[in-house]
């Protein structure tokens, strides 16, 4: 059995031990007995303390005193009067009194350094709790600049709900004025988009005919090229061994080029009127140009509007902060209202299932935003800021009467 072993069976009988009652001076002694008289070691105040677990620096070097004192009483060896002569009871008295001192010695020694071990752990544990008090300021300044931190955060939300009941106010006595000249911008806005529908759908037709005219011409002219190209070849080929054939083989040539000239004539037709469906091209292009810049402004015009509803940026991106943080109640969003739509951003992803692009739809003046992919919906609300809230939360909108 190792060293350690045994230290540790030494510890599992002085926990034995003081479960059966033990004084803390019995302890201690069976400490010393285990020490000295089986491991070899001179017993300690550390080494004691450290099988133990018990003790204070005054009571474990007397237990260690009266450990030696039981020991010197056990070894001492009466010598009765007679038995041995006069100069060797002297002899052994001195050997004896030798003994004792150099033990005393020995123990003062042992002393010193139990003292300088006990002062040298006063002055760890001492600098140790200097330290968890500075420590423990520092946590109590932190503590204060927190409270003082959240004292000042809690006074601007309380400006901010004071600023946004008063631009809720305002942007009430413009919102029926504002839907009506909406809706008016998206019918004219509509009729645009089905004259511009119509005006691709023309000049589609348009392309396709004069890609048709391209195809007839190319296909004309190498046709007819191919011909000429063949009849002058057979020509070559004929001209020294049929000269008897030269005046057909004229007639031939004149007819060719009679041929070629219709070509180019017919050409020249196509050439212009490819040429004035290519004006009329380009003056539906001028056309479908004019009406998208009307589109776009009536675009921008729209966008503006919905932007200026009498609310301030920071307080509309407050309000979807707290709508996408989910602080906002039903009743909350209901009394906002459409105030801060011109400011909402959508979502890019679907919550439910991350990969689709959510849809935003309009149906009798309610919103509607739903997930093409997995077909989560917001279901109806009044307000788009209303339906992303619900949409973000999971929590389906209840249709309204």
């Amino acid at each position: 059995m190792n060293l350690d072993q045994l230290r540790q069976t030494i510890r599992d009988e002085l926990d034995a031990m003081r479960t059966s009652g033990a004084r803390r001076q019995e302890l201690s002694l069976h400490a010393c007995k285990r020490l000295f008289f089986d491991l070899g070691i001179r017993p300690s105040m550390a080494a004691v303390r450290d099988l133990t677990q018990t003790g204070s620096a005054s009571d474990i070097p007397k237990d260690i005193d009266h450990f030696w004192e039981r020991i010197r009483h056990a070894s001492r060896v009466k010598v009765g009067a007679g038995a041995i002569p006069k100069a060797l009871e002297e002899r052994a008295g001195e050997l004896l009194g030798a003994l004792f001192e150099e033990a005393v010695i020995q123990a003062k020694t042992s002393l010193d350094d139990e003292r300088a071990e006990i002062r040298t752990q006063l002055t760890e544990a001492v600098q140790r709790t200097r330290d968890a008090e500075i420590r423990l300021e520092a946590s109590e300044d932190a503590i204060k600049r927190s409270e003082a931190r959240a004292d000042t955060a809690w006074d601007r939300v309380r400006a901010l709900e004071t600023q946004l009941s008063s631009a809720t106010t305002n942007g009430n006595a413009h919102q029926e004025g504002l839907q009506a000249t909406v809706r008016r911008i998206e019918q004219e806005n509509e009729t645009l988009r089905q004259r511009l529908e119509s005006e691709f759908a023309t000049n589609a037709t348009l392309r396709d005919r004069i890609d048709a005219l391209h195809v007839d011409l190319r296909q004309s002219t190498e046709h007819y090229a191919q011909q000429i190209k063949d009849a002058v070849a057979e020509a070559e080929r004929r001209v020294k061994p049929m000269l008897v054939e030269l005046d057909s083989l004229r007639n031939m040539a004149a007819t060719y080029q009679s041929g070629v000239r219709d070509a180019s004539r017919k050409e020249f037709e196509f050439i212009q009127q490819i040429a004035a469906a290519k004006a009329r091209g380009d003056r539906l292009d001028a056309q479908l140009r004019e009406q998208s810049d009307e589109v776009d402004a009536l675009t921008k015009e729209v966008a503006a509007l919905r932007g200026q509803q009498g609310i301030d940026p920071a307080i509309a991106n407050l309000l979807c902060s707290l709508v996408e943080a989910g602080r906002l109640s039903g009743a909350e969003l209901q009394a906002i209202g459409t105030v801060a739509d011109g400011h909402v951003k959508l979502p890019s992803r679907c919550p439910k299932c991350e990969e689709g692009e959510p849809e935003l739809s309009q149906v009798d003046h309610r919103f509607e935003l739903q997930c093409p992919e997995c077909d989560h919906s917001s279901g109806l609300g009044q307000s788009r800021l209303e339906a992303v809230s619900r949409f973000l939360s999971d929590d389906p909108i209840e249709t309204s009467a």
